[in-house]
Order: structure tokens, then sequence, then C-alpha cells
């Protein structure tokens, strides 16, 4: 079959119930992949299943999960240490129904220009590499201004 012939059809869509790749959950919850592998250093609920070579593959529940972490961190203003809390009180069951519940709420999210707000502006990487204790040092802090401006965003203006 020729490039053209292939170029007809449209792109599948996966299945509701399909596994995802760390990138195409990393662009459809508007996160670096790297957040996400932070997560799941911080949230030992987040298990994606990994395949020879170390390649995550996540479940849907693993991405309703992720959602509610990106929810209640991004736009509810916890922090990890909060979020943390919540998994172990309420369950994962809680935290993957406020990722659910966020989807409906999507179109709410986006400010005048459509895009949305809570969303982590990709950056050019310059310069030398970065070892891995600073580059984690670096994720942490940008993990942590993070949740300082989702919590600016919703604090009273004092003037």
């Amino acid at each position: 079959m020729s490039y053209a012939a292939v170029a007809q059809f449209p792109s599948r869509v996966k299945s509701p119930e399909a596994f995802r790749t760390i990138s195409e959950v990393a662009s459809e919850l508007d996160v670096p992949q790297h957040v996400l592998r932070f997560w799941e250093s911080r949230f030992t609920q987040v298990k994606p299943t990994k395949r020879a070579g170390g390649r995550r593959y996540y479940r849907p529940e693993d991405v309703d999960l992720l959602r509610g972490i990106r929810t209640l961190l991004y736009s509810d203003g916890y922090t990890i240490k909060g979020v943390q809390k919540l998994l172990k009180d309420r369950g994962v069951r809680y935290v993957a129904e406020i990722g659910r519940e966020s989807i409906q709420d999507a179109p709410q999210n986006t400010g005048e220009s459509g895009r949305r707000q809570n969303s982590v502006v990709p950056f050019e990487r310059r310069g030398a590499a970065l070892d891995e204790e600073a580059r984690e040092k670096l994720e942490i802090l940008l993990a942590e201004l993070v949740q300082l401006k989702a919590r600016m965003r919703t604090a009273p203006r004092l003037y």
C-alpha cells in the first residue's frame, strides 16, 4: 500500500480501555513526561506497567489517578504531602474520581485563548546537561512553584 493510500485513512483513536504510553499521558494531561516520572516517585499508588527496556504503559485507571493528582496539585492548590494524605485517608478511588470529574470541567479551565491556564509551559534546553541529582532538585522546585502558583490563584487579594 502506498503512502498516499495510507494517508487517506483517518488516524486511529485508541479505545478508552487501551494502555497509554508516557508520551500519550503527558500530552493528555498537559504535563511534561518528567513530571509523571516525578509523581510516580512521590505517589506509590501510581504504578504503570513496565515492559522491556523500562517503557511505561498506563492503564485507564492510572490515567484517572494521575488526572486527579494533577487537578489537586494544579487547580485545587494541594501540596504533594496534602495529596499523599488524601490518598491515604480517602483512597485511590476518591482521587481517581476527581480526575474523571475534571474531564467534565475541562472547558471551564481554559482562558480566553482557549489554552489551559494551568499548563506547564515547555522550555527550551540550553547549556550543559544536568546530572541526575541536579535534575531531581529542579523537578522538586518546579513542582513546588506550580503548587504555589495554584495557591496564589485561589488566595484572596489583600488590596
